[in-house]
C-alpha cells in the first residue's frame, strides 16, 4: 500500500550538477528528503502509463521505506525533494496521504 500520492516533477538537468538526464520509470527508487533531517528511499509509482520525463510534471504514489522513523511529517501540499544522493533531481507535492501515521496533526 502506497504512503502518499504526489505531482512529482522531475528537474532538466542544465549541465549543472542538479536535475535527470533521462526519465523514470514506475518502480523509480530515489531519495526524499522528509524533513530537514531524514533522507529515506522512496518508491514511484507513475499513474498508467506515464513516464517521469525530466521538466515535466506526472501524478503518480510514493511508497516509503521506513515511516514509523517520521510520523506526523507530512500534509496535503508540502513539497518533498528528491534526490540522487545529495544531488536534487525533483520535489514530490503530496496531495493524498493513504498512511495515516504520517498524516500531521493541527
Amino acid at each position: 500500500m502506497p504512503d502518499i500520492e504526489a505531482k512529482i516533477t522531475l528537474i532538466k538537468s542544465n549541465g549543472s550538477e542538479a536535475g535527470r538526464h533521462s526519465v523514470a520509470y514506475s518502480g523509480y527508487r530515489p531519495a526524499h528528503l522528509i524533513t530537514d533531517d531524514y533522507l529515506t528511499t522512496g518508491e514511484h509509482d507513475y499513474y498508467g502509463d506515464a513516464v517521469a520525463e525530466p521538466g515535466k510534471t506526472v501524478m503518480g504514489t510514493i511508497t516509503f521505506l521506513s515511516p514509523e522513523a517520521y510520523p506526523r511529517t507530512l500534509w496535503i501540499g508540502k513539497k518533498i525533494r528528491i534526490q540522487e544522493g545529495s544531488r536534487i533531481v525533483g520535489y514530490a507535492e503530496v496531495t493524498q496521504i493513504f498512511n495515516e501515521l504520517l498524516r500531521k496533526q493541527d
